[in-house]
């Protein structure tokens, strides 16, 4: 028995050899000759194609199928750690969001009961018109916006004009159907604003470029980068508290001013009024001073008319 297997080894090696050492003349071969069939005969070419794709999709299908299913359970992991982490933060921001809103609800208590002791009388609520921007109207030399709403919808000169951001101008001109809004960034804007958590107060002067810039601080007063700018309300054209913008740099050159809102961005506009006339109008005098003087003298004398 152990010299018959002996035999067949000693057969089989020389038969190994051949074949190792003639197996890749012989695939190098077919491959020649497949490429000369493909030359020769197309179509047949193509249905041999066709015929060994149907015959090994299966196979690769079955085999693609655990590569799938590991790269999907690998991708499900990462999945799993990364919601772990957004979990985690989402408690923190949580914790914190809680910890805020306890200490605006007792900061808004105590307001309340402040406003109680001292009277306060609320300012009025304001009614609003919300416009579209029909056309921009700014240059090199003035920063204007057009919107297609007018006097016939209710808007007045002197009207806040804000987005959802922040402050952007105000009207400074008024038509029938249309309304031109001059921009915080124009060379004539000049706005009363406070700056920062001391409230420094400076006024918000445009330049007609996109970072307007903070004058007549008062001396000895000073702001960083980073401090929020709102309106102060002082003269009546603004009322108080609307956002303008941050505090861009601080420098030699001045103080630069980042606006909340972009002007190459504006779409829709809301027309605030409070009813304040402030700087933007005048009381109205009699031309004439004699009429004046003799209506003064009739209703003298009709006081002095028993």
């Amino acid at each position: 028995m152990r010299q018959g297997t002996k035999f067949v080894n000693r057969l089989a090696q020389p038969i190994k050899s051949l074949a190792q050492r003639f197996a890749f003349m012989g695939l190098l071969m077919a491959a020649v000759g497949m490429m000369t069939l493909g030359k020769v005969d197309v179509l047949l070419m193509d249905s041999i194609r066709a015929h060994v794709t149907d015959t090994v999709a299966p196979i690769l299908d079955a085999l693609s199928r655990p590569i799938d299913s590991v790269s999907k359970a690998v991708d499900h992991l990462r999945e799993l750690a990364d919601l772990r982490d957004e979990n985690q933060r989402l408690r923190e921001n949580q914790a914190r969001l809680l910890q805020w809103q306890a200490v605006a609800r007792n900061l808004e208590a105590e307001n309340r009961i402040l406003k109680g002791l001292l009277n306060y009388v609320p300012g009025p609520e304001p009614s609003f018109i919300t416009g579209r921007v029909i056309a921009d109207t700014g240059g090199a030399f003035a920063h204007g916006l057009i919107l297609n709403a007018g006097a016939r919808d209710g808007v007045v000169r002197g009207q806040a004009a804000i987005t959802g951001d922040g402050l952007i101008g105000r009207v400074a001109g008024v038509g029938d159907r249309s309304a031109r809004i001059l921009l915080i960034t124009d060379l004539n804007s000049r706005i009363p604003v406070l700056v920062g958590s001391e409230r420094t107060r400076a006024i918000l002067a445009g330049n007609n470029s996109d970072h307007p810039r903070l004058i007549h601080l008062a001396s000895g007063e000073t702001v960083s980068a980073g401090d929020r700018i709102i309106t102060s309300g002082h003269g009546g054209a603004f009322p108080p508290g609307l956002p303008a913008g941050l505090v861009a740099s601080v420098n030699d050159g001045g103080i630069s001013v980042q606006p909340f809102v972009r002007r190459d961005r504006l779409e829709v506009v809301r027309l605030l009024d409070f009813g304040l006339a402030g700087i933007l109008t005048l009381p109205k005098l009699d031309a004439d001073p004699k009429s004046n003087s003799k209506a003064g003298d009739h209703k003298g004398a009709r006081a002095r008319k028993p």
